[in-house]
């Protein structure tokens, strides 16, 4: 199980650290006796079209929410 924070739970010297990496998109390195420990990445957001082109397409059917009502043309609208 992988544990989660919120960001508003760090030091605010890491919450400037990670907003930084945030906005550059640069991953940023925490280090232990000059040797790399971890490695902290900013997860890319993707736009809503790169989003919906990764969706299967839908092979159902959707009900007929007009069936068994009026065309529009038909109905007229008293003053």
């Amino acid at each position: 199980m992988t544990t989660q924070i919120t960001l508003s739970d760090l030091p605010a010297t890491i919450q400037t650290l990670l907003n930084q990496a945030q906005k550059t998109g640069e991953p940023l390195t925490i280090t232990q006796n000059g040797i790399p420990f971890a490695i902290i990445s900013p997860i890319k957001k993707k736009s809503l079209m790169e989003t919906l082109s990764t969706l299967e397409p839908l092979d159902e059917d959707f009900a007929d929410v007009d069936e068994g009502l009026l065309p529009l043309d038909d109905i007229e609208f008293s003053k």
